[in-house]
C-alpha cells in the first residue's frame, strides 16, 4: 500500500505523484500521433502503401557535437505514473551508427546517406521520448541506377509535419 506524504514548501501534488514512481503495468501500442507526424512501428507498417517508422532524434556525443541519430521504430511504450495526467511515451529503436563508416553526405544531392549494415554496437539507450523524434523516408540513393554497389546505402528524407505550412 501506498501512502502519499505531503511534501514540505512549494511542492505541489503532482512532484508527489511522481515520488511514488511507476505504475507496474505499461502499454505498448502500434503507433503514436504527435505533432503531425503519425509513427507506427516498422512490424505494423509492413504491406501498407505509407512508410511511418522511420526516427530521427537529435542528440549529442561525447564531444558535445550535436548528432542525428537514424532508425527504424520497433515498439510504442506508454509509461504510466499514479497519476490521471502523468505519462511518458517511449519508442524503442537499435541506432544506426552515424559516426565513420556508417554515414556520407552526398555533397551532388545535399543528402544524408546511411549505411543499413551498419548499426551501434552495446547501445544501452534503445528508448527515446517521443516528443524528441522527427519523423523521415528511407530511399534509395539517385546513384543506385548506376552503381549496384550501394544497395546497402540509402538517402534519408525529413518530412514536413502533416497540417503545417512553412512560411517563407
Amino acid at each position: 500500500m501506498y501512502h502519499l506524504y505531503k511534501l514540505e514548501g512549494n511542492a505541489s501534488a503532482i512532484l508527489s505523484l511522481l515520488s511514488l514512481g511507476l505504475k507496474r503495468k505499461m502499454k505498448c501500442y502500434n503507433g503514436y500521433f504527435f505533432n503531425g507526424y503519425v509513427f507506427h512501428t516498422e512490424e505494423y507498417g509492413q504491406g501498407r502503401k505509407t512508410c511511418d517508422s522511420e526516427v530521427c532524434v537529435k542528440g549529442s556525443t561525447s564531444s558535445e557535437f550535436e548528432v542525428y541519430y537514424y532508425e527504424k521504430l520497433e515498439k510504442v511504450i506508454e509509461l504510466q505514473y499514479y497519476s490521471k495526467h502523468n505519462r511518458v511515451f517511449l519508442f524503442k529503436c537499435y541506432w544506426y551508427n552515424t559516426t565513420g563508416r556508417g554515414i556520407k553526405i552526398n555533397p551532388y544531392h545535399d543528402l544524408v546517406e546511411i549505411n543499413l549494415k551498419v548499426k551501434l554496437r552495446n547501445v544501452n539507450n534503445v528508448f527515446v521520448f517521443a516528443k524528441q523524434c522527427q519523423q523521415v523516408y528511407y530511399t534509395y540513393t539517385p546513384s543506385f541506377e548506376n552503381d549496384r554497389s550501394r544497395i546497402d546505402w540509402l538517402s534519408i528524407l525529413k518530412i514536413k509535419p502533416k497540417g503545417r505550412i512553412e512560411i517563407v
